[in-house]
């Protein structure tokens, strides 16, 4: 296996809606780095899972699945987010449906599926660098991360980011039953056991609630700077 210890890694982790994505995309484009969307992994495998009729609750079985499956996540041309393969099928479209979204949460709670995903994150670690989001990357993936953020925000302004976002997708639910799948998301990622949604012991917190996307990478882009200069 390559030594990939020296190979600078930002991660960027935290809940829905706190615009970590579109952060770690931007900050990615900005220095030319590679990019790991891990949710979007953990969503490539509820795709499988419902094509093999897996139950998502089972975790062995998913770790079963994960084990053969080839999942890539490459940014896209137009440079706001990037296509997941599997297998190499686009299956971008798919992965980001809530219902998928839901049922990854649910695969994320499983260690099994975890650690069978772990490698296929760690492999994504390529040079000049990489920008990792998640919401274990600081924690677990890339714990030799040259700087590892962890961005919060108050529930409400995030549901209402994601609103925006899925509107803009055509979907059509409402804004009270998003802020209550918010919430029960949350409150799965934070209770699991395996790899509970928690910032790394060395990570930067930034609260986003009052910040434009702009500032927000700005302040990220910064920071790395100052680490890479060191």
């Amino acid at each position: 296996m390559n030594d990939t210890s020296n190979i600078p890694v930002l991660t960027i982790d935290g809940p829905s809606g706190v615009g970590k994505g579109t952060a770690a995309v931007r900050i990615a484009r900005l220095r030319n780095w590679h990019y790991l969307d891990s949710g979007a992994l953990y969503r490539a495998l509820a795709v499988a899972a419902r094509q093999q009729h897996v139950t998502v609750g089972d975790g062995a079985a998913i770790a079963e699945v994960a084990s053969q499956l080839s999942i890539a996540c490459e940014l896209n041309e137009m440079g706001d987010g990037c296509t997941i393969f599997l297998n190499s099928e686009d299956v971008t479209a798919q992965v980001r449906t809530e219902s998928v979204a839901a049922e990854a949460s649910v695969i994320a709670a499983s260690r099994e599926a975890r650690a069978a995903l772990l490698l296929q994150q760690r492999a994504q670690c390529q040079w000049p660098g990489l920008v990792a989001d998640g919401r274990d990357m600081g924690r677990m993936v890339f714990p030799q991360a040259l700087l590892k953020i962890f961005l919060v925000a108050d529930a409400r302004i995030r549901a209402k980011r994601r609103y925006k976002q899925l509107k803009a997708k055509g979907f059509d639910g409402s804004l009270p039953d998003l802020v209550f799948a918010l919430q029960q998301r949350d409150t799965r990622d934070t209770d699991r056991a395996a790899s509970p949604l928690l910032p790394a012991g060395d990570a930067v917190v930034i609260d986003t609630s009052e910040m434009s996307i702009e500032a927000v990478v700005s302040d990220i882009n910064r920071r790395l700077g100052n680490r890479l200069s060191n």
